[in-house]
């Protein structure tokens, strides 16, 4: 037997394979079936189940392109209701998987249809459980998610309470604990930066899973959800419904244009333009009226929380060899409209004589020197990281919400804009550029950097939405 997590870090997600006597299965797969197909090859395995435990909401499955390429079969539990061929596991129904055993554990909460996989070993140990978004390390499952549902989410955390007291905290301690996703995703709230543990463990750190009242419970995984990403249900309709196949949106969106074409492309078709390098690389030279959002970041969460439309026309603007995963990451979350990118990047761009913009950006050292009390100060972190600490009289405004406090803005004013590394700043900088907001100033290094002054700080209440 054996057993493999293939992590996706921009995502924070987890996908499994597990192979026993010449059978795979495949849990939880991303859109691009190439990681799993190849992997079964390696064993000279054939995939015999694609199992899913819920309709993901923040990544669009491979599952139907994966089966059609492999003939395995797609497994969801109770109350699925898929609308392509799938088949629908009966709670406790035991597949066989070579000398192996995985077994349907229906465990609603997160969503209704939610389903942990128990994976029994060639000895018949309780070996692992792939709990999807039910169990993370150190969290649960959000229970806001469901798509199309007229239950409340405090009717989903009490049948999330059931599931894991009937199903999941009866089984032996040393059992592995795989789940859907670690820190960094929106699916959960306070989710470890582990990966893998034993149940065990989390019985004995994971707030979740304390003794308390189903009442209690309720209420602790209920309190402080912050909004879910707007592109969430799209995805998880995308994956309800099924969606295109990968190798038609890389055709399309792989295409080069030299810099005329793709200046003519632009106008024709108001497509978005996404420069996805280094923060301080956009800051130096780029496209005008083009966003930066950077490929080596968290990439694709903020693609999805920022760019609305899952349909809008995209054109890149990367870094030579970057086209390809680009396109692949955008197609992830459901952004299947990329056009093409500009052939030669930004340096062919310089070469064919066209404009070029720049972001102001300064040291937090130049910062501390420009700084006056008439100055307004933006941070874009997340009001949570803003009330740990922040700068006396600075404004949080946080990226997230950009399309709703944009308006508030002054465009005759100067603005000084910071988050916690530098990421978020130039995102922000460049949508505002792009609106007109021309006098604004980014602090490189964020407020990381910005601690090494003597600027003063403060923590509490955040004082501007």
């Amino acid at each position: 037997m054996k057993v493999e997590q293939i992590y996706t870090g921009c995502l924070a997600q987890g996908a499994y394979y597990i192979e026993s006597n010449g059978e795979a299965a495949i849990i939880d797969p991303l859109r691009e079936t190439a990681p799993y197909t190849k992997r079964a090859e390696k064993d000279n395995a054939t995939i015999k189940y694609i199992f899913e435990t819920h309709f993901h909401a923040d990544f669009v499955s491979g599952h139907i392109e994966l089966a059609e390429k492999t003939g395995g079969t797609i497994v969801y539990g109770p109350n699925a209701n898929c609308q392509f061929s799938c088949y629908e596991a009966k709670d406790g129904e035991v597949f066989k998987l070579g000398n192996v055993t995985i077994t349907a554990l229906h465990t609603p909460g997160h969503t209704m249809e939610s389903t942990t996989y128990l994976l029994t070993d060639e000895q018949g140990n309780k070996h692992s459980i792939y709990t999807g978004d039910t169990l993370f390390l150190g969290d649960v499952g959000r229970p806001d998610l469901a798509i199309k549902s007229d239950l409340t989410k405090e009717d989903l955390a009490g049948h999330l309470y059931d599931s894991l007291h009937n199903k999941i905290l009866p089984l032996p301690d040393s059992v592995i604990v795989y789940p859907g996703h670690g820190a960094g995703s929106a699916c959960g709230k306070s989710m470890s930066k582990d990966t893998v543990d034993t149940l065990g463990n989390q019985k004995r750190v994971n707030y979740a899973l304390q003794p308390m009242s189903k009442q209690e419970f309720v209420a602790k995984v209920t309190d402080g959800l912050s909004a879910a990403p707007q592109y969430f249900p799209k995805n998880a309709m995308m994956n309800k419904q099924g969606a295109k196949p990968l190798e038609e949106i890389m055709e399309k969106g792989t295409k080069g244009w030299e810099p005329n074409e793709f200046e003519n492309v632009a106008e024709s078709t108001e497509a978005l333009l996404l420069d996805v390098r280094d923060a301080q690389t956009f800051a130096k030279g780029f496209v005008p009226n083009s966003i930066n959002i950077g490929v080596e970041g968290q990439f694709a969460p903020w693609v999805g929380a920022l760019i609305t439309d899952l349909t809008q026309p995209i054109l890149l603007i990367t870094e030579p060899g970057k086209e390809e995963e680009t396109v692949t990451r955008l197609a992830r979350v459901g952004y299947d409209n990329t056009i093409g990118y500009l052939k030669g990047g930004i340096e062919a761009w310089k070469a064919a004589g066209k404009e070029v913009d720049t972001v102001h950006s300064i040291s937090p050292q130049q910062f501390e020197q420009e700084l006056s009390k008439d100055a307004t100060v933006l941070d874009v972190r997340r009001v949570n990281e803003y009330e740990t600490e922040h700068l006396v009289n600075a404004d949080n405004k946080p990226l997230d919400y950009i399309n709703d406090w944009m308006a508030e803005l002054d465009r005759s004013k100067p603005y000084y804009i910071h988050c916690a590394g530098g990421y978020r700043s130039m995102i922000t900088s460049s949508i505002l550029k792009a609106r007109g907001f021309d006098n604004i100033t980014e602090v490189a290094g964020g407020y990381g950097a910005i601690k090494n002054t003597n600027l003063p700080r403060t923590s509490g209440v955040n004082q501007a939405q």
